[in-house]
């Protein structure tokens, strides 16, 4: 049987070295390129036409979406998703059932997303592979920009709200509290709209009704049967359910 040609897309020189050593120990398993940037993997899948990818999400200039975009379905090898943390992306494979590697990987895991990337290409399922990204792009180029500000309306005035600014959001029935800089701002929206619309890389949920913007978090408690509370800057604290620990997990990049 054929061993499977892979290139590995990663602009840090550790993550490269993280893949490729993992590599070496799959006897079927053959590296034939190695790309640095987003850029030169697009110039390498064209040349040399790989059976698999282990794709960098995060790259400047042109990221791991954009290399996709680039190659198009017909060129699109099986791809192994590696993100240091991305909701977006996060959200978005789960949801089409494609692997992911999220910064810092174990060999564990390394082993469980290249034995699915291996069923996609032993049992010539390519195709299928590569319906399942074209719709995420899809998807993806239309999911609008993160929001910058609010508008908020209060007494006949209508106050302009920098999203950044925000400490943290509390769920108050069909509105939400926001909470920013010692004031509160009544703002008409479920919890579940607004925080779709949110930079995932800025606010974190903890908890059904609370969201928090992650440049504002000091600490976090351990308290009795594993849960936690997380302490704000402005000596605020929110609790962390059992439920959303993961996506905070995921920020942290470690276990709680």
């Amino acid at each position: 049987m054929d061993k499977i040609r892979a290139l590995v897309v990663d602009d840090e020189l550790p993550a490269r070295r993280r893949v490729l050593e993992l590599l070496e120990k799959q006897d079927d398993i053959e590296v034939t390129g190695i790309a640095r940037d987003g850029r030169e993997a697009v110039g390498r899948i064209r040349d040399s036409g790989p059976d698999l990818m282990f794709l960098d999400i995060q790259m400047p200039n042109l990221d791991g979406f954009g290399v996709l975009q680039a190659v198009g379905q017909t060129l699109m090898p099986v791809t192994i998703f590696v993100t240091a943390y991305d909701a977006f992306a996060i959200r978005a494979f789960e949801a089409h059932a494609l692997d992911y590697l999220l910064k810092p990987f174990g060999a564990e895991r390394f082993e469980v997303a290249l034995g699915r990337a291996r069923d996609f290409i032993r049992g010539q399922r390519a195709s299928e592979f590569t319906g399942r990204v074209a719709t995420l792009l899809g998807e993806r180029a239309r999911t609008p920009a993160a929001i910058e500000r609010l508008a908020i309306k209060s007494s006949g005035r209508v106050i302009f709200l920098e999203v950044r600014e925000i400490d943290w959001i509390e769920a108050d029935g069909v509105y939400v509290n926001l909470h920013s800089g010692g004031r509160t701002y009544l703002y008409r929206s479920s919890m579940g709209s607004l925080h779709k619309r949110l930079d995932p890389k800025l606010f974190i949920r903890v908890h059904r009704s609370v969201t928090v913007n992650a440049n504002r978090i000091r600490e976090l408690e351990v308290r009795t049967h594993g849960d936690h509370t997380v302490t704000l800057k402005d000596g605020t604290k929110v609790p962390l359910s059992r439920t959303y620990r993961s996506q905070l997990e995921a920020w942290l990049r470690k276990a709680l």
